[in-house]
């Protein structure tokens, strides 16, 4: 699980290319657990409360340029 403060730190290049890379975490985990093979459920939950961090950041900085 990523901190908030950590994913503030990085450029918007960055948050980008973990966004991708989360979603493709995600996307590993469903298909695991579809198969049978998953044994660790709760990092189902976390990658997606650290997809939910990363968004929420981007879209801050997002309001915060238009407002700008």
């Amino acid at each position: 699980m990523t901190k908030a403060a950590d994913i503030r730190a990085k450029s918007p290049d960055e948050l980008k290319a973990m966004l991708l890379e989360l979603r493709k975490e995600q996307f590993n985990l469903r298909f695991q657990r579809a198969t049978g093979q998953l044994e660790a459920l709760s990092r189902i939950k976390a990658v997606r409360r650290d997809i939910a961090r990363v968004k929420t950041i981007m879209a801050e900085r997002a309001r915060a340029a238009a407002k700008a």
